[in-house]
């Protein structure tokens, strides 16, 4: 249906390797099919030890530090496993019915190799399909390069729920300036419909 909600979820890693990194904060969203958003959900810090932390790249030590998440991470009671019971029981309280709703978001597939590993109830709660904005971006950066140039710029906080938003925030644009609008369809279509039934 197109109005099926859709579950947003970003994470923050200590890296992009799935077998030896992890996931240290969770965020997610629920919008409805037209990205207006119906609940939001935990935005949680998980926390990891001092020497997992110190085993991040460059990269991620200066971002996460910068951005206060580290010292945040270091400093949270929320495990892993908190975390995934808590992200649980509001995707069934906000979607009682298994395996309707994709997971959204930002090249979101990366953070659903690291759900499958550090919270496989979570993504087994979620329908097998994606909706990736990164890959609308990359067509769009393509096929309409005048349009994407105007596309709104990421403020790239790298905290998850600001994340979420924009993911939505792009999403909307890309809809709003790229898509055809249903109504046009429509009215297509119902044009086409008079003309065979003119014959």
């Amino acid at each position: 249906m197109a109005d099926d909600p859709l579950v947003w979820i970003d994470c923050e890693m200590t890296g992009l390797d799935v077998d030896n990194e992890h996931i240290i904060e969770i965020a997610v969203l629920i919008t409805d099919g037209k990205l207006n958003i119906l609940a939001e959900g935990p935005d949680l810090v998980i926390n990891q030890s001092q020497e997992t932390m110190d085993k991040m790249n460059d990269w991620c030590k200066q971002h996460h530090g910068d951005s206060g998440l580290t010292a945040a991470v270091l400093s949270s009671t929320i495990t892993t496993s908190d975390a995934s019971a808590q992200i649980l029981e509001f995707l069934k309280k906000h979607i009682p019915d298994k395996g309707i709703a994709p997971l959204a978001g930002n090249s979101v597939y990366a953070d659903k190799m690291f759900l499958k590993k550090e919270m496989p109830e979570v993504v087994d709660w979620l329908h097998y399909r994606i909706v990736d904005v990164s890959s609308i971006k990359e067509l769009c950066r393509r096929w309409y390069p005048s349009i994407f140039e105007t596309a709104p710029k990421k403020k790239s906080t790298h905290r998850a729920l600001d994340d979420i938003k924009e993911s939505i925030n792009e999403l909307k644009f890309y809809k709003k300036h790229i898509f055809i609008d249903e109504s046009i369809v429509n009215s297509a279509a119902n044009k086409k419909r008079k003309e065979e039934d003119a014959k």
